[in-house]
């Protein structure tokens, strides 16, 4: 299981970071920024494997499961 920013806003926060720097701002002038979209998955084939039992109210609430 796993929760956090997803992948493609870390990517483009990053990217946003680098053009800024490249484009001649310095990176202590940069403002420090959180992610706002996070999500959760499952890997039902994992817990399987470990014998846990996944309730499927927790099912409904993910974005994505791996089986």
């Amino acid at each position: 299981m796993s929760y956090g920013a997803t992948q493609s806003e870390i990517y483009t926060m990053a990217a946003e970071q680098v053009a800024k720097i490249l484009h001649g701002t310095r990176p202590s002038e940069l403002p420090l920024r959180q992610a706002t979209r996070f999500e959760l998955v499952i890997n039902l084939k994992t817990a399987k494997a470990l014998g846990l039992n996944v309730p499927p109210t927790l099912l409904a609430r993910v974005d994505e499961v791996i089986e």
